[in-house]
C-alpha cells in the first residue's frame, strides 16, 4: 500500500543532474524550532510519514535554529532505516547564525561540519544560501571554485546558489562554464502575488540548470493567520493577501492550499519546498498536489484570488547588498 502511495506524487527531474526530486520537497527549516518547538519524536515521525507519502527530497541549511535543522533532520533520515539512495539531500553554505562567510576556506570547513551534523557521507546538493549578502564577484571567482573541489571530492554531487532578487542568478551563471552550477533555489518568486520566477525559465532551462522554488505562501503572506511582524512585504502588499486569504475563508476554501497547488502546477519548477513540522501538515500538503494531479486547480477561486492581488502583482521587498 505505502508503495502504490510513493509512486503517485510525482517525481521530476532536476535540470541535467538525473535527480528525480518530488514535486513538493520537505523544507527542514522548522526542525529548528524556527517556529516553534518540535520534540524530537514529532520530527522524526513527521519526516517518516513524508518518505511513506512519496516525498524523497529534504532541505535544510546550518543557519535554521542555529545547526539545530541540520542535526534532527540527520537524526530522522537515520531513523528511516533506508538505503541512503532512496532520499536526496540538499544543503546550503555561506550563511550562518553568526553571519554570512562565502570564503573558500570557510564553504570547504562548512561542508565538513554539516555532514556530521547530518550523519552523513554525502549530501545530493550544497547551496551557497542567500548570495546576495556578498559580492557576486566572490561568489563566482572563490566560492564557486571552492564547491567544484568538494563535488569533486564527493561530498556534495552538485551544486547550486540561492537567494531573492532573480538577478543574482544570470549575474553568476553568465559568468561560469556551463554546468558549474546545477541547481538554482529561488523563493517568494512564484507565488499567486509574485510569479516573476516564471520569465526567468527558459533561460534557466537553456542552461541546464534545474529550478526549486520555495516558499509557495510567500513567507506567511498567503496564509489565513497572515506572516510573521517581521516579514519585509509593504503595508500595501500584506493588506491585499489579507484580503485574498479573507476571500477564501468566507468562500470555504484555504488561501495556503491554492497557493501550494499554484507553485506545483508549473512543470519547469521540479520541487516546490515546504517547510513541515507535523504529520498533519505533511498529510496536508501531500493531499493538495494529489488533488492537484487528479482534480486539478480550482480555476474560480484562483481567478478571484488572482484578481485580488493584481493591484500589487510582482511586489517584491530589497534583500541583501544589491551590487556585484
Amino acid at each position: 500500500m505505502a508503495a502504490a502511495t510513493q509512486r503517485s506524487l510525482e517525481r521530476r527531474e532536476l535540470g541535467n543532474t538525473g535527480l528525480k526530486v518530488s514535486c513538493v520537497g520537505f523544507g527542514a527549516s522548522p526542525l529548528g524550532n524556527v517556529f516553534g518547538p518540535v520534540s524530537e519524536h514529532e520530527a522524526i515521525a513527521t519526516v517518516r510519514q513524508a518518505f511513506r507519502l512519496g516525498i524523497n527530497f529534504f532541505d535544510t541549511s546550518p543557519y535554521y535554529g542555529g545547526t539545530l535543522s541540520e542535526k534532527v533532520l540527520g537524526k530522522c533520515l537515520k531513523a528511516l532505516e533506508v538505503p541512503r539512495n532512496e532520499y536526496i539531500v540538499s544543503t546550503k553554505c555561506g550563511r550562518y547564525v553568526d553571519g554570512f562567510d562565502f570564503s573558500a576556506e570557510r564553504v570547504t570547513r562548512s561542508i565538513n561540519e554539516s555532514l556530521a551534523r547530518l550523519q552523513l557521507d554525502y549530501v545530493d546538493i550544497l547551496h551557497c544560501h542567500d548570495i546576495e549578502f556578498s559580492s557576486l564577484d566572490q561568489i563566482v571567482n572563490e566560492t564557486i571554485p571552492a564547491l567544484q573541489k568538494i563535488r569533486e571530492s564527493g561530498k556534495a554531487r552538485f551544486i547550486g546558489i540561492t537567494g531573492l532578487p532573480l538577478h543574482i542568478f544570470t549575474y553568476v551563471l553568465d559568468r561560469v562554464p556551463p554546468g558549474t552550477v546545477d541547481v538554482i533555489l529561488s523563493y517568494c518568486h512564484y507565488c499567486i502575488n509574485d510569479s516573476a520566477l516564471e520569465e526567468l525559465l527558459p533561460y534557466l532551462k537553456s542552461k541546464g540548470v534545474g529550478v526549486i522554488n520555495a516558499s509557495p505562501l510567500a513567507m506567511g503572506l498567503l496564509t489565513e493567520n497572515g506572516p510573521p511582524d517581521w516579514h519585509p512585504a509593504s503595508p500595501e502588499l500584506k493588506a491585499a493577501c489579507r484580503a485574498a486569504a479573507a476571500y477564501c475563508k468566507e468562500n470555504g476554501k484555504n488561501i495556503s492550499k491554492i497557493a501550494l497547488q499554484y507553485g506545483l502546477s508549473n512543470g519547469g519548477i521540479s520541487s516546490v519546498l515546504v517547510g513541515m513540522n507535523s504529520v498533519r501538515q505533511v498529510d496536508e500538503n501531500v493531499a493538495a498536489a494529489l488533488e492537484l494531479s487528479t482534480v486539478g486547480k480550482d480555476e474560480k477561486t484562483l481567478s478571484e484570488v488572482e484578481a485580488i492581488l493584481e493591484p500589487v502583482k510582482n511586489q517584491t521587498w530589497p534583500s541583501g547588498t544589491q551590487q556585484p
